[in-house]
């Protein structure tokens, strides 16, 4: 089985295993990262899981200093993320060794990290898209298919890694879908270079969520992810706990209202202050990421919350 692990994303990263753990909104930490890197991986972690640069670049350095191997950072490069450049410039000067761009164009990425030797891994949910990166100068795609934990794409895996692989010259990672060893060796076997997986390392000892988000996880089934629109009026999956089914996961009028004017946003907020206007507050604001947990499908396989370590042997072997 080993020779199947030697890809184009081991040779490009000098990892033992094609995998990237796949970066968490909230959950994915240093500590995950140092685990993966140790146990033959590699990983990312989304850059807005730190407040402040100073935050952000001793996490870098925590890595660098307690693992020996390469690791990633995830950056949303849209309007929304107003700290991109920051963020950027932060990964540049630390030398991470990839960077995975996410929702808007790569292309500042990838000009800014070329000439430094840094990676750069774009998510695409289409050819179309695909086509586009590839074209600015992306090192690989990461196909998010159907099957991805929080904000998945439109085509199932079946359908998109094939189409990737036959319209692009540059490697194919794939996202979503994989949490036994079986699931993983089809993706390699349908020309995708390595996976990217999230959601079965969510119930693990390192992760920095809480316990009671862990065992959900273990607790919970593909049969209980649903997509909500609560969190941020894109569609993303949870876990169908108790708690969503009483808020839904369908936007209210006033959340689609504050989602679009910020100054509403302040406003409202202002107002939840005020006793009594409990039903507001609930309308507006029921749904953080604190009290519904993402998560994907592929959780139906998570059966306890364990290492980081024992979580990759049973993927690989």
């Amino acid at each position: 089985m080993e020779n199947k692990f030697n890809t184009e994303l081991t040779k490009m990263l000098g990892i033992k295993y094609p995998i990237i753990m796949a970066p968490m909104f909230l959950v994915s930490n240093a500590a995950m990262t140092i685990a993966a890197i140790k146990s033959g991986i590699t990983g990312a972690i989304p850059a807005l899981n730190y407040r402040t640069d100073k935050e952000f670049r001793a996490a870098i350095k925590q890595i660098k200093e307690e693992a020996s191997g390469p690791f990633g950072i995830n950056l949303i490069v849209n309007k929304s993320n107003i700290r991109m450049k920051e963020q950027l410039n932060t990964c540049v000067e630390l030398g991470v060794d990839f960077i995975i761009t996410s929702l808007g164009s790569p292309r500042q990425v990838i000009e800014a990290c070329k000439p430094k030797g840094i990676k750069v891994f774009c998510d695409v949910v289409d050819v179309e898209y695909a086509l586009k990166v590839q074209e600015l100068g992306a090192d690989a795609v990461i196909a998010v298919n159907s099957e991805a934990g929080g904000h998945a794409g439109p085509m199932s895996y079946k359908e998109l890694i094939p189409l990737l692989v036959k319209k692009c010259n540059i490697p194919v990672i794939s996202a979503g879908g994989v949490g036994t060893h079986e699931q993983f060796i089809e993706k390699l076997e349908l020309g995708a270079c390595g996976a990217s997986i999230g959601s079965p390392f969510i119930a693990s000892d390192e992760a920095g969520v809480s316990q009671e988000y862990k065992q959900a996880c273990v607790d919970y089934g593909a049969k209980d992810i649903v997509m909500t629109t609560k969190l941020s009026g894109t569609p993303c999956t949870v876990i169908n706990t108790p708690y969503v089914q009483d808020i839904g996961t369908k936007q209210t009028w006033l959340e689609r209202i504050l989602n679009k004017n910020k100054t509403l946003k302040k406003y409202a907020k202002m107002l939840t202050f005020y006793k009594g206007m409990k039903s507001l507050e609930k309308a507006a604001f029921s749904a953080t990421y604190k009290t519904v947990w993402c998560a994907g499908p592929s959780i139906e396989y998570v059966k306890s919350i364990r290492p980081v370590k024992e979580i990759v042997e049973d993927l690989v072997e």
